[in-house]
């Protein structure tokens, strides 16, 4: 039922009377209600349906269309509504709708669809379209208005909706020859001469714009036909085309004589009702009995244990994916026409437009999707070129190695596209069938330039196979092709595109072999770039099996070098850290594996590594005494580690045993970095033939065959040379050993026709002969024959067959004996010191035990100890692969005379004589004990300050604090050195440094920091009392509890300051704050106090000790004067404390108001994780010339004073 408002809109459109058409006064503003109406359908575009339904465009827009086109309003809004009635039905819906509602609307949008195209099937209807289309084309580009674009746009589109809708197969049912609807509307175009307007935007430059669609048009035009054929149009049938046709029909007869003979044999004397039963001995049936057979014996020969039995319903998602595009011959009226616009349009149009079209795709001025006509063109006029005339001037556009890439690329976007978007997998695969189409028709022209008399032609033809061959990308296009696919998303028709395409391709390959003798192609290898982990080379990995008899037989070595370590101190090795900071395991909890890897050091042999991790392991965990007690002589601690190494320790479980290889590669790191090695290698062709030798390409080849009798002769040729190629030209019959092959070889033994398969039959027969001939000698040959091969079972077949102990004895590396050990040893000491050899390979040449690879002997003498990582083999570009002795002097030398320079390393790089990579040397100094961290050997970067942009006053900072800024942060200090160790030396420091640090202070007095500055100096008198007191001296950190504090403690100018005072800043990763050093001796603390104080300073002292505070003032302003004053009163209690005149009775008053003030509430200011690599990254800002500082996030907590 039509909508009222929708009928009475289509009524007041107008009349047809016979042939004219009466429009209404109002016929305008109705063809734009409907514009409307379209607009706003639902989603099962029930107005499109009912205007469908009631024929409005087959009895009203076209009439309107052809009797009123001189109403130009009228006719614009015409166009619009029937290009929006006319457009594609997956455009309306977006994608087929799987739903039975929907696919229903579906189905009826396009019968309305192919109902309009029967309607648009006329000369009128094209004529006034092209009429229009000339008169706006005739118009200059300053001429033509926007109105006139949109014109031209929407002409286009009417004719590409009404060519995009598909033929109606049910209901045209045409025969070869026979004019479609399609041919119809073809017809109209031409007499219209539609078809020499869209030649001209083809080939007008000043028409660009169009180009795009009127590619799409052209692709549309020319959808069901095929370009040989249509070259051939009228110029008589040749000859190969007769003998095909003699050939077909003589399979057609012989198969019908067969099928005669057969019924001849099946019919009986008797009547059928007398046929008979028979008992089938050796047959069993369901139960135990023999099968009883109620036919003719004549039948039996066709009895299957199937008859009679449903066929098993294939799930949709495993059939087979159907073929879409169905190519017909049109009538010859219309070929004639197709032929002739071909031609033209190679000739005048085509390299104009395809580079159009190819500019607008790279700069993306296209809609997605639109390289697919492209990629059609490309294929269909090139393949009408080659067999029309062949004349590569006419395609010289796509003829290149530019065209190849593009091509290769979007194929293996469509590839990868459709093994990850599942959904649309069957539409990536039509694209991809596109573009093999195009890579095909590319081949076969680049082939057939071979065959030209002209030479410059055949050379270019050899560039471009040059070219071609070489990049590897172009050879592995087809392996990737085969081994992926799959028969439910790609027809029949790409498998036999691609088989045909490959043979072409191996073909043109072995004759280019051929003819050049040798061929260097391109080589990429993925290259599995491993990170060894930080692990403990030394340790032994397992478990500990080692009897006590073992282990006090050990012991006396190890207490041995435990003495010798105790005696002299400067043997001592680099702190090891007792656990693992990035590991799950909480830190407490690491202790037992501590533990282990101090028992581990000790059945190595490494006693003082083992001492090293005792003592940082007692640091870390003091409570309990597990590891010894801090005042823990050297006799006890030899004692504990012999109680270490005789203890059952648990460990975790390990895996299970594997071969020497596997256990080589657990050492290394898990991340791999895949990085792409381009070299150049000699081409073999059975070396690449043999990529073809896999079960997944075999089946795809059998599966095209078992289409033998539909397939074309060339298609089967290419099948059977492909197989041919691996099985007589590699040895592999056995790939072919297979019972689903052999079926299909006895059907086609079987066929009547098996004459005109001759190629085919001669192959079977070859394979059935090498089997028999194999089975003769191998019996197991007949259960082979379940399952597809691979090489290496086709190997065994003819070979013989491996056991699995043999198997596995071959993989795994054979062990090593005690006698080699020590030969490796001594070959290893022998050729370690030669210069500008390889020492593995020296081994490897004097070894003369059990055969072994190079990664074998550098991993073994890594776990021997006898070197320090698999990194000191590697060979990158120099045979220098160990330091020397005297190279070690030499970098310590370099080290010392470049070290307080800009670029330490780059002048290191620059003198040494064996010259090395910057990671190798950063290495060795870091291994030398010369630097502690890599970060020392960065490159110095000068921070320039001009006099204006310091305050006033302060010029005289500024080379102090260009120098300071290059100073790298000073490692943290040892808190257990004694105070008079370095004492004098920090005194020197200071006494050079007053100067500057007055000038500073009082800079950062002039910005505003002068409470920070306060509590800083009562910070550095507090600290010198509590070591008078305490006699012992402590690294004090530096807490900031208020917001001015603390946003000093991140100014860079304050920074410099604290690092003049001797403060030091925290140690990267495991501390927070500046800590006061403990090698500051009171006095020294007093002196940079002191130095800290401002000249006016005592005069304002006296004043405010007894501030007088307002009573109108707020609280916040009273809390931060009395804060101020406090400070100040402990600042001159401790300057008379140090001069020897304060009392008792000023240092408890003192004392008293800090504790009464403190008593309320106090605030803790914590910082979080993040904060710590935050103040990493401030306390690096200055070296590396960061331009600001960013705040911390501080999470404030505030607790009772009771809690």
């Amino acid at each position: 039922m039509m909508n009222c408002e929708l009928l009475a809109t289509c009524s007041a459109l107008g009349y047809l009377e016979g042939d004219t058409y009466h429009k209404e006064p109002d016929c305008l503003e109705s063809v734009k209600d409907l514009i409307r109406y379209l607009r706003h359908e639902d989603e099962t575009r029930d107005v499109r349906q009912q205007l469908g339904a009631a024929q409005i465009l087959q009895s009203d827009l076209l009439p309107i269309l052809t009797q009123h086109c001189q109403d130009k309003p009228l006719f614009d809004a015409v166009i619009r509504l029937m290009v929006n009635l006319t457009q594609p039905a997956l455009l309306c819906f977006g994608s087929l709708p799987k739903e039975p509602s929907f696919r229903h609307h579906f189905l009826q949008v396009l019968t309305y669809l192919q109902a309009y195209k029967v309607a648009f099937a006329s000369e009128k209807a094209f004529g006034v379209l092209s009429e229009t289309l000339y008169e706006l084309l005739q118009l200059g580009w300053d001429e033509r208005q926007e109105e006139d674009n949109l014109l031209i746009e929407r002409i286009l589109l009417l004719v590409r909706n009404i060519l995009h809708v598909p033929a109606d197969l049910d209901q045209e049912k045409k025969i070869d020859d026979d004019a479609s609807v399609h041919d119809q509307l073809l017809w109209a175009i031409h007499l219209s001469g539609l078809d020499d307007l869209l030649l001209f935007l083809a080939s007008s430059s000043a028409e660009q714009q169009w180009s795009l669609h009127v590619l799409e048009i052209i692709s549309l035009m020319f959808r069901d036909q095929n370009p040989e054929q249509l070259a051939g149009v009228g110029q008589g049938r040749l000859a190969q085309e007769r003998s095909a046709d003699i050939a077909e029909l003589e399979v057609l007869r012989q198969r019908e004589v067969a099928e005669k003979k057969t019924r001849a044999l099946q019919r009986g004397n008797r009547h059928s009702r007398f046929g008979g039963s028979y008992i089938v001995q050796g047959l069993k049936s369901i139960g135990e009995r023999d099968v009883i057979f109620h036919k003719g014996l004549h039948n039996l020969r066709n009895y299957s244990s199937d008859l009679g039995k449903q066929p098993q319903k294939v799930p949709k998602r495993r059939q087979a994916a159907r073929e879409l595009s169905i190519q017909r011959r049109s009538a010859l009226n219309v070929r004639l026409f197709l032929r002739d616009f071909c031609s033209e349009f190679l000739e005048n149009c085509y390299n104009r437009l395809m580079g159009s079209v190819k500019d607008h795709l790279l700069r993306e001025k296209a809609q997605q999707h639109d390289e697919t006509y492209y990629m059609w063109a490309l294929a269909f006029f090139m393949a009408f070129n080659r067999a029309a005339s062949f004349r590569p001037g006419l395609v010289s556009e796509t003829l290149s190695v530019r065209t190849f890439h593009f091509i290769e690329q979007n194929l293996t976007n469509y590839y990868e596209m459709m093994l990850t978007d599942r959904k649309e997998a069957a539409s990536w695969a039509r694209r991809m069938h596109l573009a093999l189409k195009a890579y095909q028709e590319l081949l076969a022209t680049v082939n057939e330039m071979d065959m030209s008399p002209d030479e410059a032609v055949r050379e270019s033809s050899r560039i471009i196979k040059n070219n071609i061959f070489y990049v590897m990308e172009y050879r592995e296009l087809f392996l990737a092709l085969f081994r992926k696919f799959d028969e439910r998303c790609q027809p029949r028709s790409f498998l036999r595109d691609l088989v045909e395409t490959t043979h072409l391709f191996l073909k043109m390959l072995e004759r280019f072999c051929r003819s050049r003798g040798n061929l260097v192609v391109q080589n990429k290898r993925k290259k599995r770039k491993k990170k060894k982990k930080v692990l403990d080379q030394a340790i032994v990995s397992g478990n500990v099996s080692s009897s006590p008899e073992e282990l006090e037989a050990v012991w006396p070595a190890l207490a041995e070098q435990l003495q010798c370590y105790t005696q002299n101190p400067e043997l001592s090795v680099d702190s090891v850290v007792p656990f693992d900071a990035a590991s799950e395991v909480p830190v407490e909890e690491q202790r037992a594996e501590a533990m282990v890897r101090i028992q581990d050091y000790l059945l190595a042999g490494q006693a003082p590594q083992a001492l090293t991790l005792l003592r940082s392991a007692r640091e870390v965990w003091p409570e309990g005494d597990v590891f010894g007690s801090q005042d823990i002589s050297p006799e006890e601690e030899i004692e504990l580690l012999k109680q270490i190494l005789s203890a059952p320790l648990p460990r975790q479980q390990g895996p299970e045993e594997r071969g020497a290889e596997e256990e080589e590669e657990e050492e290394e790191e898990e991340e791999e970095l895949q990085v792409v090695q381009v070299s150049e290698k000699e081409f073999n062709f059975l070396d690449y033939l043999k990529r073809f030798a896999c079960s997944t390409v075999i089946q795809a080849y059998v599966l095209l065959l078992r289409s033998y009798q539909q397939n074309s002769a060339h298609t089967n040729h290419c099948i059977v040379k492909m197989l041919h190629r691996l099985a007589h030209d590699l040895k592999m019959e056995a790939l072919l050993f297979q019972l689903s092959v052999f079926c299909l070889f006895n059907h086609l033994l079987s066929d009547p026709a098996a004459g005109a398969y001759k190629e085919l039959v001669t192959f079977a027969k070859y394979i059935l002969a090498k089997f028999f001939a194999l089975a003769a000698v191998n019996q197991k040959a007949f259960v082979e024959l379940l399952f597809w091969k691979n090489t290496a079972v086709v190997r065994e077949m003819t070979e013989g067959y491996v056991s699995l102990d043999d198997r596995s004895s071959s993989r795994r590396a054979p062990a090593w004996s005690p006698e080699e050990e020590a030969h490796l040893q001594e070959l290893y000491l022998t050729h370690k010191d030669v210069e500008g050899q390889d020492v593995v390979e020296l081994i490897l040449a004097h070894l003369n035990t059990v055969p072994r690879t190079r990664k074998q002997i550098i991993h073994h003498l890594v776990q021997l100890g006898l070197a320090d990582s698999v990194k000191d083999f590697q060979r990158k570009g120099t045979h220098i692969v160990l330091w020397t002795e005297d190279q070690e002097l030499e970098l310590q030398r370099l080290f010392e005379e470049f070290r307080n320079s800009d670029d330490v390393l780059g002048h290191i790089m620059k003198n040494i004589t064996a010259k090395r990579s910057r990671a190798r040397i950063v290495d060795k100094l870091l291994a030398l004990g010369l630097v502690a961290e890599r970060r020392e050997l960065y490159k110095k970067r000068r921070k320039k300050l001009t006099s204006s942009s310091l305050p006033h006053g302060a010029e005289s900072l500024k080379d102090f604090y260009q120098e300071d800024l290059e100073e790298e942060e000073n490692p943290p200090e040892e808190e257990s050195e004694e105070e008079g160790e370095g004492g004098s030396e920090a005194e020197q420091v200071q006494g050079s440094s007053v100067l500057s640090t007055e000038n500073l202070g009082q800079s950062l007095h002039q910005e505003g920091f002068s409470a920070p500055l306060l509590w800083l100096q009562n910070c550095l008198i507090r600290a010198a009392d509590d070591r008078e007191e305490d006699g012992c001296s402590q690294a004090v950190p530096l807490v900031p509890l208020t917001e001015e504090n603390e946003e000093a403690m991140e100014n860079e100018q304050f920074q410099q300051l604290l690092r003049k005072l001797g403060v030091r800043p925290p140690a990267s990763g495991q501390e927070t704050f500046w800590r006061i050093p403990a090698k500051l001796s009171p006095t020294q603390l007093r002196r940079v106090a002191a130095s800290l104080s401002q000249p006016e300073e005592e005069q304002k002292l006296q004043p405010e000790l007894q501030p007088e505070v307002p009573g109108d003032q707020d609280s916040d302003e009273e809390h931060r004067k009395e804060h101020r004053a406090q400070a100040l009163r402990a600042l001159l209690v401790a300057r008379k404390k140090k001069a020897g005149l304060a009392s008792p009775e000023e240092e408890d008053t003192v004392v008293g108001k800090e504790q009464l003030k403190a008593a309320p509430k106090k605030r803790q200011l914590l910082d979080s994780d993040e904060e710590q690599e935050e103040d990493e990254g401030r306390n690096r800002a200055p070296e590396l010339g960061a331009p600001g500082i960013q705040k911390k996030k501080r999470f404030q907590i505030e607790d009772d004073e009771d809690d």
